[in-house]
């Protein structure tokens, strides 16, 4: 088994990094996502929004892991469960692969909080525990698999920067159609007055 772990801090505010993080996929830091889909959402009597996701995932799986483990299928799936509580503003989101279980598993959580000391950043810590079973190089194929997640996570902070960049830049693109419909709604009504 190997643990992998990991902290950041977004220069963002929590409202603005959680929003990002629901609509993370499709990315172009993230290829290997192929599809997401929401299996079931619902907000709780407390006002938690609970999410359940299926991830379909595209790897090339080198060819000595391919050997090692039999198989050539290179399409996995991954479970999501997240709870954004907007009252506490956390966000905690637990994924795990439901393909290969039999030879790997990964649990991973991610946890996206305000940072204490500077409430317009947000703080992400993650974990990832990784075991491989019943194939020699164990240790070895676990340690690849813990560079490859540090790796994505990486990927995964790109990604969260980019949606932000792309809802911040709808948001100016909408204000400005706003402000442009209301001028020509203006000028219309002062035409028609004189």
């Amino acid at each position: 088994m190997k643990i992998w772990t990991s902290e950041h801090v977004f220069d963002h505010p929590w409202e603005t990094v959680t929003t990002a993080a629901m609509q993370k996929y499709p990315n172009p830091m993230n290829p290997s996502v192929v599809g997401v889909d929401v299996l079931a959402r619902h907000v709780d009597p407390g006002g938690k929004l609970h999410s359940h996701r299926l991830l379909s995932t595209e790897w090339g799986i080198p060819s000595i892991v391919k050997s090692i483990i039999g198989t050539c299928r290179t399409k996995t799936y991954v479970q999501e469960h997240s709870v954004v509580d907007p009252v506490e503003k956390t966000m905690e989101l637990r994924s795990s692969n439901i393909s290969f279980t039999n030879l790997v598993s990964v649990d991973e959580r991610l946890v996206y909080k305000p940072h204490p000391h500077e409430p317009d950043k947000t703080i992400l810590t993650q974990e990832a525990i990784i075991s491989v079973k019943g194939v020699s190089l164990s240790s070895y194929l676990e340690g690849l698999m813990a560079n490859t997640i540090s790796s994505n996570a990486n990927k995964g902070r790109e990604a969260l920067e980019w949606v932000i960049n792309r809802l911040n830049a709808e948001i100016e693109e909408f204000t400005a159609s706003a402000r442009g419909t209301m001028r020509n709604s203006m000028a219309a009504a002062a035409f028609v007055e004189k």
